[in-house]
């Protein structure tokens, strides 16, 4: 957002103050060809702000993968980010992984109070069968045509990477997979890009960056997915026509490695 309210008043020099996230601000900012300066606020002082490196790959517990035939059973995709297992369905988590007392477990619920509601209402329901009923459920929530519903209206942007995986010649790519975000999602229900990797007919790498309305913050998250997940990949940024802005395009040729914005029809929901 800074470096959008600068470019917008045409500042030539920028500073961003943090209170916490500095070294993730300054990791972020190293990625633009004219970087802001980063400082970490520590009472009254600044100090320069060290970039933080990403966090490394967690794999998942094997117990946890065992969950995996029982979410593919159910109609749901499995989807691992950050050593977490969870099930999703047209972008959408309906079930996580957890670590309990005796073990792994797989509760149903979108987000962790409906996880939690869900399990109290439904204790004496097996969880194989209670992820295929909300997975059904899902899926004509989120189908084409389907009537506005809570179930349609969030994780937009995770929804527009499973079409686009279903569909990668939408954005000129040949295959597309899912790829874990830069940092772990603090909550499901809060809107977030979405990340994939694939390849473009030449054989190229691509990174593909989701986002559903007008994000300032989705070139450096971009920016930042891809230093983790293919540093010397082409970006592209798919978002729908309607939000492609004038500071997004800005923000998005303004880095070390320039993104492509790929607008894809409003209407993505009915025709990818």
């Amino acid at each position: 957002m800074a470096l959008a309210t600068a470019r917008a008043r045409s500042a030539e020099t920028v500073h961003v103050l943090c209170a916490d996230e500095a070294g993730l601000n300054s990791r972020r900012a190293a990625e633009f060809v004219s970087p802001p300066s980063v400082w970490e606020v520590r009472g009254r002082e600044l100090v320069p702000a060290a970039v933080e490196e990403h966090r490394p790959s967690e794999a998942p517990d094997p117990a946890a993968l065992a969950f995996v035939p029982t979410i593919e059973e159910a109609g749901a995709e499995p989807v691992v980010e950050h050593g977490v297992v969870t099930a999703e369905v047209q972008g959408l988590e309906i079930a996580r992984v957890v670590e309990g007392t005796e073990g792994p477990r797989l509760e149903v619920g979108v987000g962790r109070h409906d996880r939690e509601a869900f399990a109290i209402i439904h204790s004496r329901e097996p969880v194989s069968v209670a992820l295929a009923r909300v997975a059904a459920e899902v899926a004509d929530r989120r189908r084409p045509g389907a009537e506005p519903h809570p179930l349609n209206r969030i994780g937009a942007e995770r929804w527009l990477r499973a079409r686009l995986l279903a569909s990668p010649a939408t954005v000129g790519a040949t295959v597309l997979t899912t790829a874990e975000p830069p940092v772990p999602r603090d909550n499901v229900k809060e809107a977030s890009p979405a990340v994939a990797v694939g390849r473009a007919p030449d054989g190229g790498e691509l990174v593909v960056v989701t986002s559903v309305g007008i994000d300032l913050d989705l070139v450096p998250f971009a920016a930042d997915a891809r230093l983790r997940v293919a540093p010397g990949a082409r970006l592209l940024l798919a978002v729908p026509e309607r939000d492609v802005h004038p500071v997004t395009t800005d923000l998005a040729g303004s880095l070390v490695g320039p993104a492509e914005v790929v607008a894809v029809p409003d209407n993505w929901r009915e025709v990818i």
